[in-house]
């Protein structure tokens, strides 16, 4: 399978990048995409949510009323759940939401991500390139060239560039990474994908290796 590579300014370059079949013509398996996703969200919890349950509650523990005789209900505490101010029942306590997937399974998964991906013909490689310093205006003028300023989009650079990163980070809709932080959350969540020429090798290598 290959694509032709665009100049920044949208105009072809003269030479075609091939995508590997064994990652970009692979048969997806969506399963293995939805527990890398699954995982990728939950590590982004923080899980420090806590409410205060009874034993939390600072008040008396005082008998508030006699136990037999009142024509209501038997109460022990004020900081009953029942009571306004009271302790919450079963309430949410800090936990790590993170869970363990097998190494191969990840990479079947972006895989499958990146196939899909081909198959709707919504990878555009570009040549390798840096701004000279870092501007806004520059990266929104490269993705209007390109066509993909309505687009959410996903920008692969084979390394981490600052100029090209700051340019890009306050942009709606588009976001920037390179070959090796490359995940399937990413990929599946962007409309098209910007694949810098220099990190298609990158890519290749964290996949088949």
């Amino acid at each position: 399978m290959n694509v032709e590579i665009i100049k920044i300014n949208g105009q072809e370059a003269g030479r075609k990048a091939k995508l590997s079949k064994d990652i970009f013509g692979v048969e997806p398996n969506d399963h293995a995409i939805y527990l890398d996703v699954k995982q990728y969200l939950a590590n982004q919890r923080q899980g420090t949510h806590k409410s205060k349950e009874r034993a939390d509650i600072s008040g008396s523990t005082r008998k508030i009323k006699k136990q037999k005789g009142t024509g209501t209900a038997r109460a022990g505490s004020i900081k009953s759940p029942i009571f306004r101010g009271g302790g919450r029942v079963f309430g949410p306590k800090p936990r790590d939401y993170s869970f363990k997937l097998n190494k191969k399974l990840k990479v079947v998964a972006r895989k499958s991500a990146l196939a899909y991906k081909a198959k709707e013909k919504a990878i555009s490689v570009i040549e390798d390139f840096s701004f000279d310093a870092p501007k806004t205006k520059s990266y929104l003028a490269m993705l209007g060239d390109l066509k993909m300023s309505d687009k959410k989009t996903l920008f692969v650079m084979p390394s981490a560039d600052s100029n090209v990163v700051l340019s890009g980070r306050n942009i709606k809709n588009t976001k920037v990474t390179t070959a090796e932080q490359l995940n399937t959350y990413d990929v599946l969540n962007a409309d098209t994908l910007i694949i810098a020429e220099g990190s298609m090798e990158k890519i290749e290598k964290t996949l088949l290796s």
